[in-house]
């Protein structure tokens, strides 16, 4: 159950890992396109859009690192701890991106406010397209994506901590007759379990040899070289019948006779 459940958490970061990236991406690529033409056109930069051209770039490359070293260091202390600081500072970065970009949280039909400065929605800027409508539209854009970051980032923040507590408790229980020895930690009972009837008796393995016999379980007549009976009353040895030893020393065999009075 452990390694199964240790699979799932990754795959489940790893998706949140990927909704990151495409976040990222997605703001990169547009502020990338804002900032080409601003320098093209040789009209003033601001500086809020290098601001999120470097915040989205930077969250591009830690989301591809987070990708790629998801499979081997997910659920470490050290690593995990610097992932989650990351995390909280997106989280703040995303914030600033999403206030950058209010611009894009109107209707984009009249009076617009673009990185591009303020106009009407339907005039090109610098008469050559895109218009300020597009140009708003593409903020809107940024918007939501920043939005949904955010969230992902807290998501990601949570489930390091659950990988970490994951990986402490594999380590501290281990394969046990609970897991049937494979990896990870029992299976808890849970509060109804604790009324659930146990099963009977399990079935018996039918590759699975009788035990031997213990020596503490073996009579002690086994280990005598004679087995006296009443010895005290005038017991009698295993060996000899009437005077006669039944089994000589000399490896001779010793005639048998009838001993008087009994009949076969």
């Amino acid at each position: 159950m452990g390694a199964k459940a240790g699979f799932a958490l990754k795959i489940f970061q790893w998706f949140i890992r990927g909704i990151q990236f495409c976040c990222c991406a997605l703001v990169l690529a547009i502020f990338s396109y804002f900032l080409a033409i601003l320098s093209n056109r040789g009209l003033d930069i601001p500086t809020w859009t290098r601001a999120v051209e470097g915040i989205s770039g930077i969250g591009v490359l830690y989301t591809i690192l987070g990708l790629l070293l998801l499979c081997c260091l997910a659920g470490h202390p050290f690593t995990s701890f610097i992932a989650i600081f990351l995390d909280i500072c997106f989280v703040g970065s995303f914030i600033y991106v999403a206030s950058s970009n209010r611009g894009g949280a109107s209707s984009c039909t009249e009076q617009v406010d673009t990185p591009f400065g303020t106009g009407r929605a339907a005039d090109m800027i610098n008469g050559q397209y895109p218009t300020y409508r597009q140009v708003c539209q593409m903020e809107t854009a940024c918007l939501a994506v920043s939005i949904v970051a955010i969230i992902f980032f807290i998501f990601s923040a949570v489930l390091e901590i659950v990988l970490v507590r994951h990986r402490r408790k594999e380590q501290r229980f281990g394969p046990s007759p609970a897991n049937d020895y494979t990896s990870g930690y029992g299976r808890r009972r849970g509060l109804f379990g604790l009324f659930r009837r146990r099963g009977t008796a399990d079935t018996a393995n039918p590759n699975v040899l009788p035990e031997h016999t213990h020596p503490d379980q073996m009579r002690t007549s086994y280990n005598t070289e004679a087995t006296a009976v009443a010895p005290e009353n005038g017991g009698y040895s295993k060996y000899q019948h009437d005077g006669q030893v039944a089994y000589p020393e000399t490896g001779i065999a010793t005639a048998h006779t009838q001993p008087a009075g009994y009949r076969y």
